[in-house]
């Protein structure tokens, strides 16, 4: 890493690292006022952020990079109004930040609660969404943190000019600007760097494919809220609504495919196989949805008249297609579903369809997920379906948050203790 990336993201992590003293105690009211500020600055500016986001489009294109990488990259005036409408939608939030849980006396006489706080400095590493640069600010900010962003190469252009918007946001709330700050360098070394950052940044929020994570997950000494897959899973119990289950399954898998929530792999029990599979994997079908399935699973399609079905393999278990791809196996019991999930899921988001309420409890107790469902589509796990408003992003890990992380999954408790004079003896 060279001298002079590693001077500049030290510069940057001290400012950020005092910035967020003074994010810690804006009130509310400075911190509503900072994003609807941006919000309006956001839509003022809108003709200029689509021109700066032509340039970065054009960029992408001669590089070379494929229509969905463009698609990804590119804003259009519905993107830029999303982004108005999401920090609006945020000043509507209730702000975690000083709250305190009732204060219990303890026999000492001191008294002792939890208060919520900010986390400090948030690093967000992302690829090619510039909005992302908008949402992610807008959450750390009304989170009390300050925020270091580092966005694609590719989008260099767009989130720069987005991160001067914010910054004019922030001042004219009487906050400080560097509590937003957009690296400005594309030099890889810069991510390195941010990820060994211990001594400025508290955790890390890496938003993008399996690559990246990949490599912070090996290479990161800074704490990190992240997942690294979404394989989730229905199980269809022996108990199940049928008519239900179907409708269920078809929205888990095809309401859209590339998000993490996204169905893949359905599991059956060996008692509703032939009265439910056939029905729903001619919807399947119909969509132009690839089923790779496992010997019994074939033999009950088959059966049916069903052709063009793909062998699983060891591997299907265990991948996140992202695509109109569906690995099916058929199961003899809960207990196998269950040891199917363990060993291949990724502790995204699991679910069951039963009405058998024994079996929903052993299920929701057992599955080791971050978000786990009761007759209901694995699509639900995102932040907005779950009320928060707003997510950063979603964790499959157990500390620090789980699941989708909103504001709260942005703050710590810190322990307050209020006494009259007491001594311990």
């Amino acid at each position: 890493m060279s001298t002079a990336i590693t001077e500049m993201m030290q510069a940057v992590g001290k400012e950020a690292r005092q910035a967020s003293r003074a994010m810690a105690r804006a009130t509310t009211e400075q911190k509503n006022q900072a994003l609807t500020h941006i919000a309006h600055l956001v839509r003022e500016q809108a003709s200029r952020i689509l021109e700066v986001n032509t340039v970065d489009v054009e960029r992408a294109k001669k590089g070379g990079h494929d229509a969905a990488f463009i698609d990804r990259l590119t804003m259009t005036a519905k993107t830029v109004e999303s982004m108005a409408l999401g920090l609006e939608q945020i000043t509507t939030l209730e702000d975690p930040i000083g709250n305190i849980s009732p204060l219990k006396c303890q026999a000492s006489g001191i008294e002792l609660g939890q208060m919520r706080v900010p986390l400090g400095v948030i690093g967000i590493i992302y690829e090619s969404r510039p909005n992302v640069t908008i949402d992610a600010a807008a959450l750390c900010l009304k989170s009390g943190n300050a925020v270091i962003l580092r966005g694609g190469s590719e989008a260099i252009d767009s989130n720069t000019l987005l991160a001067g918007l914010i910054q004019e946001g922030l001042a004219a709330a009487s906050l400080p600007a560097n509590a937003v700050q957009v690296v400005t360098t594309t030099d890889r070394a810069a991510v390195g760097a941010m990820i060994t950052m211990t001594e400025y940044i508290d955790v890390i929020v890496p938003r993008g494919g399996k690559s990246l994570i990949a490599r912070l997950m090996a290479d990161a000494r800074v704490p990190m809220i992240k997942h690294l897959d979404g394989i989730c899973h229905t199980f269809i119990d022996r108990d199940a609504d049928l008519d239900l289950a179907v409708t269920v399954c078809d929205n888990a898998k095809t309401q859209r495919y590339a998000p993490c929530n996204a169905m893949e792999t359905l599991l059956v029990h060996e008692a509703v196989t032939s009265a439910v599979l056939p029905r729903l994997c001619k919807i399947y079908q119909d969509k132009g949805v690839e089923l790779r399935v496992d010997k019994k699973t074939r033999a009950t399609l088959e059966l049916a008249g069903f052709k063009g079905l793909v062998d699983a393999t060891e591997d299907d278990w265990k991948t996140e297609y992202l695509a109109p791809i569906l690995s099916i196996k058929t199961v003899a019991s809960l207990d196998e579903a269950m040891d199917h999930i363990e060993r291949y899921g990724s502790k995204h988001t699991d679910a069951i369809i039963t009405t058998n309420t024994a079996t929903a409890d052993r299920f929701l107790r057992e599955v080791d997920s971050a978000s786990v469902m009761v007759n209901t589509s694995t699509r639900f796990a995102d932040g907005f379906e779950y009320g928060l408003g707003a997510e950063i992003g979603i964790s499959n890990d157990k500390l620090h948050a789980r699941g989708p992380v909103g504001l709260d999954g942005l703050t710590s408790l810190k322990y307050i203790v209020m006494g009259h004079g007491e001594i311990r003896t």
